[in-house]
């Protein structure tokens, strides 16, 4: 079966604008305050409302303690409460978009909010919850918090020379393309199981 939560990313490998991608950190300021950057998926520190999920921005801080509210009331009574749910879905979607620009998948600046982009995210309800594996959540993404903590500083060594290569060459080398699109996948998926939004467990694969 398929995992419940879909990104799909429209390939943009030639013919890119070297002018953006330049400036990229710059142009994304107002996506990173609202919905966060990259950063480390998990830091550990005490501060969780911010360092979960990597700096998540304003949004992230939001849905981050909302998470914690869905927590309770789906171990107690296996209800996701509906307005907390559309919520977090709205920022994934939102944090979607703004990860794709940001790690140069794309080269259209994203919306705030709403609206079509080339990067999309899409998530199956689940039908049941599962109180047991909401209950121990945390414990059960220790090993995807080590692995995508590795898997994320081979992102940005590749993305770095990503980076020369379309403003020198206008192009995203394929092979560092397809690495980059695993990556942010992997991550969503991740941060759909932390916030809550699914129950099954996300497979250790970037396709």
């Amino acid at each position: 079966m398929p995992y419940p939560v879909t990104v799909v990313v429209e390939p943009k490998l030639a013919n890119r604008n070297r002018m953006t991608t330049a400036f990229r950190l710059i142009l994304a300021i107002p996506h990173l305050i609202l919905v966060g950057g990259v950063g480390v998926l998990f830091s550990g520190r005490r501060d969780l409302g911010t360092s979960v999920g990597g700096e998540n921005g304003l949004f992230g801080f939001v849905a981050f303690i909302l998470a914690v509210i869905s927590w309770f009331t789906l171990v107690l009574s296996a209800n996701h409460i509906p307005a907390i749910r559309q919520f977090t879905t709205f920022y994934l979607r939102w944090r979607t978009r703004a990860l794709a620009y940001l790690m140069l998948l794309e080269d259209a600046y994203p919306p705030f909010g709403d609206a079509s982009y080339p990067t999309t995210y899409e998530i199956v309800d689940p039908a049941t919850r599962d109180r047991l594996t909401v209950a121990f959540r945390f414990f059960l993404l220790i090993p995807h918090f080590i692995v995508l903590a590795f898997l994320m500083f081979a992102w940005f060594v590749t993305t770095i020379v990503a980076w020369f290569a379309i403003v020198f060459t206008g192009r995203y080398p394929e092979g560092l393309y397809a690495f980059g699109v695993g990556c942010l996948r992997w991550r969503l998926r991740v941060e759909s199981y932390f916030l809550l939004l699914v129950d099954d467990y996300p497979p250790f694969s970037l396709s």
